[in-house]
């Protein structure tokens, strides 16, 4: 099943397929962002006429643990050449985690008209689409940008906390031995970032990438069903919380939940595990 609208997402207009996006190189109504875990990949080469919004420098403010304003934000979307209409479509590495992470931080300032492009770098690399290294000269627009809204799509420690003790639906997408509490972090990464292991209490545990196929683009409508739906018991309509460890891998699962699969009420909790992990008399189990 190529065809994204034949998948039966419940919005199959937040993504477009690599086609797609080599249909719209040149027009001006889309601006197509790279977002990558590693910073070294835009730069070796990228998507003819893409720009990067690197999620440490351009979406966190440098201070605080939280992210940038509406003030910081309207700088941003300026800087990439953005108005409030324009449809950005967002792609990038690790199948598409700091896309769906970019995305979920603009849905934050009202931006909804932003999408994923199905498969991201890895596709459009391995489909031998061109790539160039040349930065894009992006003339800048002047774009105002309204408060930060955490209400919808965010969640924080003390709503989790709120979530745990009336049984509330929450998904830890990280690995099992993370979930188990045996390690701290993937494999291959530093074992580092929390005092304790473990889980949030209740959470199921649905690895990020079970959501994913080998190419990186997003499975069927009635696979990912099968997974949370049927396998996990998950209600589409009962409030969810879905978290890992910085809250990457859990923009990824919140996208599938709230978009592909039309779960009513999803928010991400960006806090995670480096924030739970550490905190001072919060429940956990392993």
């Amino acid at each position: 099943m190529n065809n994204i609208q034949d998948r039966g997402y419940t919005n199959p207009d937040k993504l477009v397929s690599t086609d797609w996006v080599a249909e719209h190189l040149n027009d001006e109504n889309v601006r197509i962002v790279e977002s990558n875990e590693d910073p070294l990949l835009y730069p070796s080469g990228h998507i003819p006429g893409a720009v990067e919004v690197d999620w440490v420098k351009d979406l966190n403010d440098p201070l605080r643990r939280d992210y940038l304003d509406k003030e910081g934000f309207s700088a941003l979307a300026s800087k990439i050449g953005i108005t409030p209409d324009t449809t950005v479509v967002f792609y990038g590495d690790k199948s598409n985690w700091w896309a769906t992470y970019a995305l979920w931080v603009f849905e934050l300032f009202g931006h909804t008209n932003a999408v994923i492009m199905d498969g991201g770098r890895l596709k459009w690399t391995n489909e031998e689409r061109e790539i160039t290294r040349e930065r894009p000269d992006i003339a800048p627009t002047d774009y105002t940008a309204p408060d930060r809204d955490d209400s919808i799509v965010r969640a924080f420690r003390d709503q989790v906390l709120d979530h745990v003790n009336t049984q509330g639906q929450l998904v830890d997408v990280r690995s099992p031995s993370e979930f188990s509490g045996e390690k701290l972090h993937m494999d291959g990464y530093p074992q580092e970032g929390a005092v304790r292991g473990g889980h949030i209490p209740g959470a199921n545990n649905v690895p990020w990438s079970r959501a994913a196929n080998e190419d990186g683009t997003f499975k069927s409508a009635d696979d990912l069903k099968a997974i949370y739906v049927e396998e996990q018991g998950l209600d589409p309509d009962a409030p969810t919380i879905s978290y890992c460890r910085i809250g990457e891998r859990s923009s990824h699962t919140w996208f599938v939940l709230k978009n592909l699969l039309g779960f009513t009420d999803v928010k991400n909790y960006d806090g995670s595990w480096t924030e739970w992990g550490n905190s001072v008399g919060v429940p956990i189990e392993k």
